[in-house]
């Protein structure tokens, strides 16, 4: 059986990330190189080419265990000692991949228990890839072991940059519910559990008469006749991210075991991956990894790529981070998968660069012929050097390649958002007041607010460090713990302003109700508690005094050491508060009752945070220095000896930013105003 990883265990020692690679001493650009697609002879082509467009780095290996490993204990590393040898000839550094995302098909013949099963119970084939259960022993074997042939036969090779462990962990099969996993469960939780009573407890069982009265009556959540209790639920969504986790520990330490020439990374997923909660996945990482491709349909899709960053960045602790895999253009498997507009590629990729990373990655270099991904774009596409995407691809990477003085600068925030996994699990079950209560709905809401005011946000865990920031959002926390609101309370009591949007501080980390009216662990920093929820009907709305209206939530308000700045003048809850404020300590907390617009939140945050308010400086659009749309991305990195501010101009009328300084990517100074062309980007080495 395999080791399951315990709820409360850290196996990454403090301090023993490394950090950005060493070898990678320019800015990251290049993707995924699955040269086992080609015949050898396209391998020298791909080598010039790379050449061509700036590549520094390529990631092999990421799929090809059938090819390293033929059968059991066989291996065939000669075509891979080709591409890695051709690719440092070409001075282009490798990120190597263990290849265990998709095993090989001789795995699934000789163990078919290895195979992942469905909550419906229904084991999943091959084909594909992610096939497998992540406490299996034979599969957590059979990839330690090909990851230790990988470590012996390249661990010192001078081409090895990073070392990446799998791939998107749990993105497509986030829980298995096989025989194996519903054992390990069980000694999860009497990890987590001192005796059957404090589970018993902590999962209310008397509920629906669910008590447990042995350990080998606890099943994983299965379907049944109605909703399972949402406290097993959200155990075994920690159970599986932490399963997901034990086989990325497994690999890495191997690795580590045989070499550590190299850091060692994994790519997340950070706002798409529902299944993992990666605050808990990022202290193993040496360098935080990140996927992100654009939502294609969505308005401003720009805005997904920014927040995907600013996670990315949290998550790396405001260290450089990488973006590991975007798409140059569409993807193959979103409804309509839409092709990016001239100058969109540029744009979405010195956005995560403005956001902290020091490199920018593409899933894929060469655009497969075959297999389910044929339609998704690629650096060398099928059109080949020919199409527009290629010379945008090379225009990008001479880019990049004016931008290495940017590498190791972090970058300045002006505010902080709150973002949460295990809130997000939470509020998505069943049962809840509406079904318009989504995760996602009111992060990306403020996230829109603070953008479009061109703030720039650090995104932090519950438990973070506030102490720095002027002001702190908390768009969803549904289940907020005891140590959560405290540290919330905190903030404000040491001269923070908080923000809060409804349904959240209602349960803790079993989903059970806080003791007390809502909002529970929230109400003593507010100031206020709730009589009653009055979800609205679909597309209803309700009007504020003011002028603003909300959708989707309204609710009865009683203020207690809170005052009313704004009410509602229509619906269920006329003449009672939306927005009230609490002078806690020093500090402030407000609360807002409904789902304001976009621009109604801008509007309620200048009111909790004015300008006035921001110290230091923000960077440099705050302080009335933009005269533009509300499409101008404004970020600012610094570092000992510079800063460098990012104008990155996403809207379709020219604006202008009072600035002064060189732009690294034209070399043209600006001595006061710095014009920025509609779909332009200046990056600005400003003048001290």
């Amino acid at each position: 059986m395999t080791d399951v990883l315990r709820p409360d265990q850290r196996t990454a020692p403090a301090g023993r990330r490394r950090g950005w690679p060493p070898r990678l001493d320019k800015i990251a650009f290049g993707g995924d190189y699955n040269a086992e697609q080609w015949p050898p002879e396209v391998w020298s082509q791909d080598r010039q080419l790379m050449r061509q467009a700036g590549v520094t780095v390529a990631t092999v290996g990421v799929f090809s265990w059938a090819l390293l490993e033929p059968e059991p204990g066989t291996y065939d590393f000669a075509w891979l000692d080709e591409v890695i040898d051709g690719l440092h000839e070409a001075g282009v550094r490798v990120c190597l991949a263990t290849p265990t995302a998709a095993p090989p098909a001789w795995l699934a013949a000789r163990h078919p228990e290895s195979l992942p099963v469905t909550r419906d119970g229904v084991r999943l084939g091959i084909g594909a890839r992610e096939s497998f259960c992540p406490n299996s022993v034979h599969y957590r074997a059979a990839a330690v072991n090909i990851a230790q042939q990988l470590a012996y036969r390249y661990g010192e090779h001078p081409a090895l940059a990073l070392w990446h462990i799998g791939n998107e962990f749990g993105s497509h099969v986030g829980a298995c519910y096989c025989a194996v996993c519903a054992t390990m469960f069980i000694e999860w939780l009497q990890a987590a559990y001192s005796d059957l009573a404090e589970l018993n407890d902590a999962w209310g069982t008397t509920f629906w008469g669910q008590r447990y009265g042995a350990w080998n009556e606890i099943t994983p959540p299965h379907p049944a006749p109605m909703g399972v209790n949402p406290a097993q639920q959200l155990d075994y969504r920690r159970f599986s991210s932490d399963s997901h986790l034990a086989c990325f520990i497994a690999e890495r330490d191997a690795v580590r075991a045989i070499t550590d020439a190299a850091p060692i990374t994994t790519n997340l997923m950070v706002t798409a991956c529902q299944n993992l909660d990666y605050w808990r996945w990022a202290p193993e990482l040496d360098v935080v990894s990140n996927n992100h491709y654009l939502t294609a349909e969505a308005q401003s899709s720009y805005l997904g790529m920014s927040m995907s960053a600013d996670v990315a960045r949290g998550l790396s602790g405001g260290t450089p981070w990488l973006l590991m895999e975007t798409s140059t253009s569409a993807v193959n498997w979103q409804p309509r998968n839409i092709a990016k507009v001239p100058g969109e590629l540029r744009r979405n990729i010195l956005t995560n660069i403005a956001r902290g990373a020091d490199g920018a990655m593409f899933f894929q270099w060469r655009a497969s012929r075959f297999g389910a991904e044929k339609f998704h774009s690629a650096m060398l596409p099928q059109s080949g050097t020919r199409g527009r995407i290629w010379n945008e691809v090379v225009a990008l990477g001479a880019e990049l390649a004016r931008l290495d003085e940017v590498r190791g600068t972090t970058v300045a925030a002006d505010v902080a958002l709150v973002w949460d996994w295990q809130s997000w699990w939470a509020l998505e079950l069943e049962y809840r007041p509406s079904a318009d209560l989504g995760y996602h709905e009111r992060v990306d809401a403020f996230y829109e607010a603070l953008w479009r005011d061109h703030r720039t946000t650090d995104v932090v865990s519950p438990l973070g460090d506030l102490a720095t920031y002027p002001l702190v959002v908390v768009p969803s926390l549904y289940l907020t713990t005891a140590e959560a609101a405290s540290n919330l309370r905190l903030y404000v009591e040491g001269g923070g302003r908080l923000v809060v949007s409804y349904f959240s501080g209602i349960v803790d980390a079993h989903d059970t109700v806080h003791d007390g009216p809502y909002p529970g662990a929230l109400r003593d920093v507010l100031g206020l508690w709730i009589d009653e929820f009055h979800p609205l009907r679909k597309d209803e709305s309700v009007e504020l005094d003011g002028g603003t209206a909300g959708r989707i939530w309204s609710e009865s308000i009683i203020v207690d050491g809170a005052e009313v700045i704004s009410r509602f003048t229509t619906g269920p809850d006329a003449g009672g508060p939306a927005v009230t404020r609490h002078r806690l300590g020093s500090g402030e907390a407000w609360y807002v009752a409904t789902a304001l617009d976009v621009a109604g939140l801008r509007a309620l945050i200048a009111g909790a945070l004015p300008t006035s308010a921001l110290s230091p400086a923000p960077t440099g659009a705050t302080t009335g220095a933009v005269a533009a749309s509300d499409d101008l991305e404004v970020v600012r990195r610094a570092g000992a000896d510079a800063s460098y501010l990012f104008l990155i101009n996403h809207g379709s009328e020219s604006a202008s930013v009072n600035a002064s300084g060189i732009d690294l990517l034209t070399g043209r100074a600006h001595d006061s105003s710095v014009p920025v062309a509609a779909g332009d980007v200046v990056v600005l080495r400003e003048r001290s």
